[in-house]
Parts: C-alpha cells; sequence; structure tokens
C-alpha cells in the first residue's frame, strides 16, 4: 500500500552548505532527507584530497550531516540519501558507520553504491568525445587519469532502499535523481512510466540547491526576503500521480512563491524542452506552477520522454599549475593604473624570459568588467571615476616552479608601479601555485557501466 504523501527534503545544496538549516528541515519532519553534496569543482577538490590520503576523496562534511540525521533515522522518522560518497564512497560508508558507532546507535542499515568510477576501464569503452568540442579522448594517454565517474541514476538507490537501507550513500549519481529513487520507491512508479518520473526529476530539480528554492539568490525584489540569516531549505510534499507541493518549514526564514520557485526551475537548464538525466528527459515548459500561498507552490503536469541510452561521465587529468596576482588601486584614475600595472608586469615576465612558459593567462578588472563581462556597457566617465579598481592576472604553466617564478615580477611593483594605493588582495601579490585539473565531459553506454554498479549494505 503506498503512501498518500511523501515529504522529500533538499537538506544540503554543495559541499560546505550549512548544516543547521538541516536540522529544521528534520524537526519539521520529512520522510526523506537528500543531502545533495557534488559538482564538478567538488570532484576536484575530492581527488586532491585523495591524493594526499587515500582514505579520503569523501567529502569531510559528511560525518557532521549524519551526525545530525542519524537520531532521526534510528527512531524510524526519516533516511538518509547523499551522494556525498564523491569519489571514494567505499570510504565514506565506513565513514557513516563510525559515525554511527560514535553516537551510540544501532538497528539501522546503511547503503554504499559503488561502480560509477570508470578509471579502470577507460580502454574498455568507445569513442569518448568530449561533449563540448568534439574532440577525440584518443588526444590523452589514459594514464594520465586522475579521476572518470559516470553520473548513475536513481535505480541503485532504489535498489537499496528495497532492501531495507535507512542510508544510502553514493558517488557521482545525477543530482536530481537522489529525490527521484524514494519516489520511486514508495510509489511504485515503473521504469517506463516517463511522466511521472520526469515529474520526480523536477521536484529533484528544485530540491537540490537548498535555499536557492526558497529565495536564495533570487534575482527579483531580493531585499524582500524575509529573514536569510535564518534560511529554510526545501521540502516537496510529493503525491503518487506526481503532482507536488513545495514549501518549508515554519518558522524559518526564505519564501517559496510562484517567483522563486521557477527561478530555481530554469538554473542550470540548457534546453528547457529536454532536461536530460540517467532517468528520463524532461520537458521543463510542460509544468504548471499555481501559487497556494503561504510559502506552498503546487508543481503538476510534467511531461518526460525516454531516457538516453548513454549516461555522462567526467574524466580529469593533468592540466598543469595556475598562479595569479591581485592588486587594487585607488581613485584617481583607477582603471587606468590598474592597466598600466598590468602593461608593466607582462612586460616584466617577457623580460624574464618567461612569457613562452604562459601556457593561457587573464586579466580582469574588478570594478569595470570583472563580473558583468563585456555584457555590461559602462560610460568612459563611469570608468574614469570609479573609486577603486582590483586588477587580477591569472596564468597556468606547467609546472609549479614556472608559475611560482612568474609572480615575482609583480612584487617590485611594490614600490614601482603607478601612484596612489597599491594594495595587493586575495593570494597577494605573486600567489602561491595550484595544480589544475582538466575536466573532459563524454557520454558512456549504459549497458557497459551498470553491470560494474553494486550495492554494499552494512548493519550497524
Amino acid at each position: 500500500m503506498t503512501a498518500p504523501t511523501i515529504r522529500v527534503a533538499g537538506g544540503q545544496g554543495f559541499y560546505g552548505d550549512h548544516v543547521v538549516s538541516t536540522k529544521t528541515l528534520l524537526d519539521a519532519g520529512v520522510d526523506y532527507l537528500c543531502l545533495e553534496a557534488l559538482a564538478e569543482l567538488t570532484l576536484a577538490i575530492l581527488q586532491k584530497d585523495r591524493q594526499k590520503d587515500e582514505t579520503k576523496g569523501f567529502t569531510k562534511d559528511l560525518p557532521a550531516y549524519l551526525g545530525v540525521a542519524l537520531p532521526h533515522v534510528a527512531d524510524g522518522r526519516t533516511k538518509v540519501i547523499t551522494n556525498a560518497g564523491g569519489i571514494n564512497p567505499v570510504a565514506a560508508g565506513r565513514a557513516a558507520v563510525e559515525t554511527a558507532k560514535r553516537l551510540g546507535i544501532s538497528g539501522i542499515r546503511i547503503a554504499t553504491v559503488v561502480g560509477d568510477d570508470l578509471h579502470g576501464r577507460l580502454d574498455q569503452l568507445p569513442a569518448l568525445d568530449n561533449l563540448e568540442t568534439g574532440e577525440p579522448w584518443s588526444a590523452f594517454p589514459s594514464d594520465t587519469v586522475l579521476f572518470a565517474n559516470a553520473y548513475l541514476g536513481a535505480g541503485p538507490i532504489v535498489d537499496a532502499l528495497r532492501d531495507g537501507a535507512d542510508v544510502v550513500i553514493t558517488g557521482r549519481v545525477a543530482d536530481p535523481s537522489l529525490f527521484l529513487a524514494p519516489l520511486i520507491h514508495e510509489f511504485g512508479w515503473q521504469p517506463d512510466d516517463w511522466d511521472r518520473l520526469a515529474a520526480g526529476i523536477v521536484v529533484g530539480h528544485l530540491c537540490e540547491c537548498s535555499g536557492q528554492s526558497t529565495g536564495g539568490n533570487f534575482s527579483g525584489e531580493w531585499w524582500t526576503i524575509a529573514e536569510p540569516w535564518k534560511f529554510a531549505y526545501p521540502i516537496a510534499e510529493c503525491a503518487p500521480d506526481g503532482t507536488a507541493v513545495i514549501t518549508k518549514a515554519p518558522g524559518t526564514g526564505g519564501r517559496v512563491d510562484f517567483d522563486t520557485v521557477r527561478h530555481q526551475l530554469l538554473y542550470e537548464v540548457h534546453d528547457p524542452t529536454a532536461y536530460v538525466t540517467p532517468d528520463v528527459v524532461a520537458d521543463f515548459t510542460s509544468l504548471a506552477l499555481d501559487d497556494l500561498g503561504d510559502d506552498r507552490v503546487r508543481v503538476s503536469g510534467v511531461r518526460g520522454r525516454p531516457a538516453t541510452d548513454t549516461y555522462k561521465a567526467l574524466v580529469a587529468y593533468p592540466y598543469g599549475f595556475s598562479s595569479e596576482s591581485r592588486v587594487a588601486f585607488a581613485w584617481p584614475d583607477a582603471y587606468a593604473k590598474a592597466k598600466a600595472a598590468a602593461h608593466v608586469f607582462w612586460e616584466r615576465v617577457a623580460m624574464a624570459g618567461l612569457d613562452g612558459a604562459v601556457l593561457e593567462r587573464h586579466e580582469e578588472y574588478f570594478g569595470v568588467n570583472a563580473l558583468g563581462g563585456a555584457t555590461v556597457a559602462l560610460d568612459d566617465d563611469l570608468i574614469d571615476a570609479a573609486p577603486e579598481v582590483v586588477v587580477r592576472l591569472a596564468w597556468r604553466c606547467a609546472d609549479a616552479v614556472t608559475a611560482g617564478r612568474i609572480g615575482r615580477e609583480m612584487v617590485p611593483l611594490a614600490l614601482s608601479a603607478p601612484p596612489w594605493g597599491m594594495t595587493g588582495t586575495g593570494r597577494g601579490m605573486g600567489g602561491s601555485p595550484s595544480e589544475l585539473m582538466g575536466l573532459w565531459p563524454t557520454l558512456v553506454p549504459k549497458d557497459l557501466v551498470d553491470p560494474g554498479v553494486r550495492i554494499d549494505v552494512v548493519d550497524v
């Protein structure tokens, strides 16, 4: 017998999000707490962690989230689903077990989904052409790969829930699939029930970015969002027919209305008629949003099409080292002085014989064009009157030593720059080099990935 309504909540929108907001969801009562922790940048951060310590590679804040959630799990009030396993879900599963034992919690099942890791199988896969450029992967040797992961769908999470899991930890699962899985499990939706699957994906998309459905980053009258210091995260009240109401916990800040929900609906969407996920292709233009008032918005009418036969995958490889320098100049003529300092810097780099080692370089001016770029038209008089301008110069080299050496060419300008107020900011006048990773998006056949997917279950 299926439940009439399932409450699914988005308790995390990124690695480093605030745990306190998660507690408000649990206190309000949710059946499933979904913690979405991954992005492409996050995978790169986790890879650097794993390079230093092979037992790492999952998000370090996972134990903090579980510390808040596991008492509710043990009491049977909620279940937790998260992709915080990153590029080492096995280690994340061990950390979850250790957290439960530390809290004195027993009688729960923790499942770990593995198999998204393609690192050792790239040579078995067909051409891995770059999704964005069409360039063939053969241009890069496989032995340079740092990590390679497919974006799995809801399927293995559903299997884990059917096996009685109370906590499901995955590696790279597509963000909205975390939220779709409990709906498939609870309502018995079929693999080809495309409209309902698409409705579940919309729920996931609206909840995956924590506060963005409840007024965060709101591009309308943002100053009217109530009490943003105690921001609410979204709760979706989901029905078996695929309809859902997006709401928030009582007594929290933020707002849920037509505008805040549609704001998130269009976030990170290339083609709203074909939002491609591992589970279904959802048509965001088919749905209706009805503002019910009192922080409640109903979502209905979502249509979907059959899923593709491929998974998106992401391959990372060494991409050299970067460094940067940021210096600020004050009025008058702040922009002109910042440009002059940049010119002096690059001339010094050339005089040092290092310009040939610069594989890429970037130059931008905060206060003029750094955030808005060329899309913002600024009057010359306005630019000339800028009270301060920060110039950011960045460069990429093949090795860390050269990247760092180039940064030294900015330091002498401390006493030899244009006048009035040159000040180092951020990483300073010659920042320490950072290792870079190149990211290669591609597609891989599902039938070559799925046989390697498995679920490990531990009873605590």
